[in-house]
């Protein structure tokens, strides 16, 4: 292989934080061809594409990731350096990239994460959201240092990563005040023919719903599904259905939407994993998020 073109390199790091050539040329004042040009330079000293074509958008390759996160740290550092030279302050704590599921709620991974901000020493919290197998993709190339998800990372994705339990709990049905107290009564028969609000069958959550409603041979209106759970809860605080959370954020849902809790139960069971790269966890942060999660939030 040729030597790496630092400013071929550049180019490829901006137009890969950027997301696209066009985008790129406006941060480096060159025009889309002539930055086309340079990485096709770049990919021949490499000798593999760094980038691949989905529809119209780029998306890294495999090679191209790991080259992204290399790049990454050396611009990184080279930025620092200038700060030491030109006599700036470095911030010198901790910096902790977290992949969160777009499965898992929000308030939850809030209350997971929010230890890491009272910690003596100083850390820099990162969050990246996005479907498990990207952020699994991230990871094994150590973008990130922990994957938050609610399953266990599988088999199928032929990653070596490891799971580590933070822990379960139970679920929590939610309306707006006078439509919990109405199905309140009676629950859960209360809830055949109700409106509700639902996960998309892509998380494990959907799966356990639809069996525990199916052995009590309940049949809601669905009326909406969501990747979402953000999402779910802001048409919930609007009235359009019952929908559900972890107990264990129970009291962040009441104070954050306005809605009631219409009942609980435990016989689902929600679980919340932090996948890694090692099997030990060595980042002092991610003790700090794991501890908390086992002893205080789930214990």
């Amino acid at each position: 292989m040729k030597n790496l073109n630092l400013k071929h390199l550049r180019y490829f790091w901006v137009v890969a934080s950027r997301g696209s050539i066009t985008s790129a040329s406006e941060v480096l004042h060159l025009t889309p061809q002539t930055i086309s040009g340079q990485l096709r330079v770049l990919e021949d000293s490499v000798g593999t594409r760094l980038f691949e074509k989905s529809g119209r958008n780029l998306v890294l390759s495999d090679t191209g990731r790991v080259v992204f996160t290399y790049a990454e740290e050396m611009f990184r550092l080279e930025g620092e350096l200038q700060d030491v030279l030109e006599g700036r302050p470095i911030d010198k704590g901790l910096v902790l990239d977290v992949g969160i599921s777009n499965i898992v709620p929000k308030l939850l991974a809030y209350r997971v994460l929010e230890p890491v901000m009272r910690m003596e020493e100083q850390v820099r919290l990162i969050c990246h959201e996005a479907p498990l197998v990207d952020l699994l993709a991230d990871l094994s190339v150590h973008k990130l240092d922990l994957v938050l998800a609610d399953s266990p990372v599988s088999p199928v994705f032929h990653i070596k990563a490891y799971n580590h339990m933070l822990g379960e709990c139970g679920i929590s049905f939610f309306a707006r005040g006078r439509e919990a107290a109405r199905y309140r009564k009676e629950f859960p028969g209360s809830l055949d023919g109700a409106p509700m609000l639902m996960p998309t069958s892509g998380s494990s959550l959907r799966r356990t719903l639809d069996q525990w409603l199916e052995r009590g041979s309940i049949r809601p209106r669905i009326v909406a599904e969501f990747e979402d759970r953000a999402l779910m809860k802001a048409f919930g605080e609007a009235g359009a259905g019952v929908f559900t959370s972890p107990t264990a954020v129970e009291d962040d849902v009441k104070a954050k939407y306005g809605v009631q809790v219409i009942a609980r139960t435990d016989e689902m069971q929600e679980r919340f994993y932090a996948i890694s790269a090692e099997r030990r966890l060595k980042h002092p942060a991610v003790a700090t998020i794991t501890n908390a999660a086992r002893n205080d939030l789930f214990a």
